[in-house]
Order: C-alpha cells, then structure tokens, then sequence
C-alpha cells in the first residue's frame, strides 16, 4: 500500500524551531519530486517548500525563504523528507501536509494545482504564545 505519513507537528512558541518528516512506505520515494504544504481554515493550498527527486533542487514560497529547509535522506532506504522550520511566527500556524508526484520540477509541483501521486493525512503546526 502506498503511504506518506508525516510526524514532528506540535505547539511552539513564536521563535521556536520544529522538524517535519514524511516517510513512505510502498513505494521508492527516490522515484518523487516531494513537496510539503500547508493549508489553514479558510485559507486556501500553500506550496512551502519541494525538493527534486535526487535533492539537486529545492523551491521555497516567500514568506518561508531563509527560516524553512526541506531536504531528503535517498540513502540507505530511509525513504524519509524533512522540513526544518526555524524562527516559526503565529502565520506559519496550519496543518502541513506533504505529497509525492514523479516527472515535475520543484515549481510545478509547490505553484501549480497538480495532481498527486500521494499525499499525506497531514500533522497540526500550532505557533502561539
């Protein structure tokens, strides 16, 4: 069975730092651009950050430059992509969700509305004093 499943969302304080990983199991996730989204109530899909399937590439959404890092660990069958989110503000609040699609750049897969190859259930990012 294909699956994506995310862990490491969580309650932080604004400043705070958390790490997200999305592991699948069922399929090589080596194959897959990966990218992790967001989306808060009322608030439409987000792109925050995507990865190209070797690691060569990577996009990130402006308001997530210089404080989010995506990266994936091909190796060893880990299987496994991360988002590093450092100095974290109460707008990064949001369920994040990450999604696998093959044959897409970074781009394509963060800003256009494509379909997914797989998706994650998502974990809840909750940023508040």
């Amino acid at each position: 069975q294909v699956q994506l499943v995310e862990s490491g969302g969580g309650l932080v304080q604004p400043g705070g730092s958390l790490r997200l990983s999305c592991e699948a199991s069922g399929f090589n996730l080596e194959d897959y651009a990966i990218g992790w989204f967001r989306q808060a109530p009322g608030k439409e899909r987000e792109g925050v950050s995507c990865i190209s399937s070797r690691g060569l590439h990577t996009y990130y959404t402006d308001s997530v430059q210089g404080r989010f890092f995506i990266s994936r660990d091909n190796a060893n069958s880990k299987n496994t992509v991360y988002l590093q989110m450092n100095s974290l503000k109460p707008e990064d609040t949001a369920v994040y969700y990450c999604a696998a699609q093959r044959g897409v750049t970074t781009m394509s897969l963060c800003v256009a509305q494509i379909d997914f190859a797989s998706r994650g259930q998502g974990t809840q990012v909750t940023v508040s004093s």
